[in-house]
């Protein structure tokens, strides 16, 4: 087969949507392309979201907050929506200080010098005489979609979000067919990109060909894949799935856990001393009872650091 020659033409250019024609591809090529495209474009490109929140005097999401017309939730959900362009591997923080009367908006965000937040008219809540808001976020590089239950800690008044990290919201595709010479057959792809405003379009796309060109060039001279051994956490099976409950523990300790989010025997095979401890209700006598009780299903049970 011949090498395929084709051009990539931006037909529309603004900055958070792009109309992209790839042609002409050989029949076939054109949903081929489409299809891995759009793939990798909606879930496979890293980008920046919120992961948890903090608000002074709220200590749980079904709250109300005095002079906020918004509930916590609403507020949280408006939160979510909020896009950044960060580049860090760890986390970084955000901090929001509103005291007086009107709009709360994005852009009251004060983030570090390497956080820029996309949408900066964006309305977070609406605040009355008198009301004010002390924040406290956590801004996390990532990929595709996180649930909020990853990050359950226990800790009172922290509050994990849901996240979606992806900086690509729309990808469309149509295939249409086109001439070459005297030959109709061909294929000519239009790629619809519509992006948060954190990536140029025409950028998704190049990084979304180069993840499948990775992967393409693993078949194509394979790289020996270095097994590693598995850790007893990775490799608990059944008794990994068991409930705290189904593990023997006391009742107010399971309710505990439960409450906190640690609900399986996997959950708490992998958490930490720090974190345990700041659960209501759990003491040093618990982790002790949680240590025997799994120490009897031959899981080990180390919550340090």
């Amino acid at each position: 087969m011949n090498e395929p020659m084709f051009t990539v033409e931006q037909d529309s250019k603004k900055d958070n949507f792009g109309v992209f024609i790839i042609s002409p591809l050989e029949q076939g090529y054109g949903a081929t392309l489409g299809t891995s495209l759009r793939r990798v474009l909606l879930t496979s490109l890293q980008g920046a979201a919120v992961t948890s929140a903090r608000l002074s005097g709220v200590k749980h999401q079904f709250s109300t907050l005095k002079g906020m017309r918004e509930d916590v939730v609403e507020f949280l959900l408006n939160l979510k929506k909020v896009r950044f362009s960060y580049g860090g591997e760890s986390s970084a923080k955000g901090t929001i200080s509103v005291k007086s009367a009107g709009e709360v908006k994005a852009k009251d965000i004060k983030t570090p010098a390497t956080v820029k937040v996309a949408n900066p008219e964006l309305v977070l809540a609406n605040l009355d005489k008198g009301g004010k808001i002390d924040a406290e976020i956590t801004i996390e590089q990532g990929v595709g979609y996180s649930f909020a239950e990853e990050r359950a800690t226990g800790e009172i008044g922290l509050i994990p979000l849901d996240a979606s990290f992806s900086p690509v919201n729309r990808v469309n595709y149509r295939v249409e067919e086109t001439r070459v010479g005297r030959l109709t057959n061909y294929d000519k792809l239009i790629l619809e990109i519509t992006t948060d405003g954190t990536m140029a379009p025409k950028d998704a796309l190049v990084l979304a060909a180069k993840t499948l060109l990775s992967y393409y060039e693993q078949i194509v001279s394979p790289k020996k894949v270095v097994k590693t051994e598995e850790t007893k956490v990775d490799s608990l099976g059944v008794v990994g799935n068991l409930s705290v409950e189904e593990i023997g523990l006391p009742t107010r300790v399971a309710n505990a856990l439960v409450r906190a989010g640690y609900e399986t025997v996997e959950n708490l095979a992998r958490a930490k001393r720090p974190d345990l401890i700041k659960v209501r209700n759990l003491g040093e006598k618990s982790l002790k009872i949680i240590s025997l009780a799994l120490a009897e299903r031959d899981v080990k049970f180390l919550p340090e650091e």
